[in-house]
């Protein structure tokens, strides 16, 4: 019995197997457990394995690749049509099994261990962004039932303000609340440190890896931006175009056309949210800066704002920037600016 193909759907501690021959017959129908998995394959002869792209899916790629399979990693949403009735374990990996299949089903790249790690770090900094903005807001919106207003802009104008405020024995705040705010001082300030231990992990992976310092060439891409797209998708040769990893993250117009008549939207948002914001961020910072500069790049940005608008001037200068990031990383070459 020689399997061709083979659908999992992953758990946490039992996978459904669905596997089919050359003449598409079901000859795998079973359950493992987590701890028979490796066993199992390593019995195995060579096979296309296909998964859906979820919780631990890299690791299980990663693993199943090294004993001498072909794994490939799919979108969960190009696999529901592939469901032939209703949602179970059994259905699900059958549904894998055959989406695996198509020749044109889309592909996620598998991970490495280097780029989780990366990807780790990001997601944690971005929790304690969040966090730490939440925070200052509390602290503000606290204040001012005191009738205390810090009109400073940003989170450095809280820290500054906070010590003060804490110690002025003239505004009328309560001991209680003197303490409250101490300790909320405390808690602001440590997040502001485990930022800073981020940011500067990212800053040395940025220095490391040639591919983020070539990145940071191009104007409005930072060390942020710059080492999470390529955590996010390395060499990017997953792609056949850059306009394909522009659609990827959303930064492409919404289309719905019909009987020949085109209908374009806004954005479609699609992809990762948190990628699209750092590169529209990225190019309003350029928007910002063009108006001063008179180069070819600047000129055009400039141009597209008046005849448009600066919304529509900063998601096109995205667009046009990943398409940038795109060429860059598959050609590995580095950035070129316009005269």
């Amino acid at each position: 019995m020689k399997i061709n193909r083979m659908g999992i759907d992953l758990a946490k501690s039992v996978f459904q197997l669905h596997g089919v021959d050359e003449n598409e017959q079901v000859v795998v129908r079973r359950q493992l457990k987590r701890s028979q998995m490796q066993g199992y394959f390593h019995r195995q002869q060579p096979m296309l394995i296909g998964m859906e792209a979820c919780g631990s899916a890299h690791y299980w790629a990663r693993t199943l690749t090294a004993m001498g399979h072909t794994v490939k990693l799919i979108a969960p949403q190009h696999v529901k049509p592939y469901v032939k009735s209703n949602k179970n374990d059994r259905n699900d990996a059958e549904a894998i099994c055959e989406a695996v299949s198509r020749p044109t089903m889309r592909f996620v790249a598998v991970k490495t261990i280097e780029q989780q790690d990366m990807q780790s770090i990001h997601r944690v900094r971005e929790r304690l962004v969040k966090a730490r903005n939440a925070l200052t807001n509390e602290v503000r919106g606290l204040l001012a039932e005191y009738g205390i207003v810090i009109s400073a802009l940003g989170v450095s104008a809280v820290s500054k303000a906070l010590p003060t405020i804490v110690s002025d024995a003239e505004n009328g705040l309560s001991r209680k609340m003197r303490e409250l705010l101490h300790g909320m001082y405390e808690e602001l300030d440590a997040l502001k440190k485990r930022i800073k231990q981020f940011d500067q992990q990212i800053q040395q992976h940025s220095q490391e890896d040639e591919r983020v310092h070539r990145l940071m060439q191009i104007d409005g891409v930072g060390p942020i931006t710059a080492s999470a797209i390529v955590t996010a998708v390395g060499d990017a040769k997953q792609f056949r175009s850059g306009r394909e990893m522009a659609a990827w993250l959303g930064i492409v117009p919404k289309q719905h056309s019909s009987g020949g008549r085109e209908r374009l939207g806004g954005i479609s948002k699609r992809g990762d949210k948190r990628l699209r914001t750092l590169v529209i961020h990225g190019a309003r910072s350029v928007i910002k800066m063009s108006e001063k500069k008179d180069d070819r790049r600047s000129q055009w940005v400039n141009a597209l704002a008046k005849r448009r608008n600066k919304n529509i001037a900063t998601v096109a200068l995205g667009n046009k920037n990943v398409r940038i990031m795109y060429a860059m990383l598959t050609r590995n070459v580095e950035y070129q600016r316009a005269a």
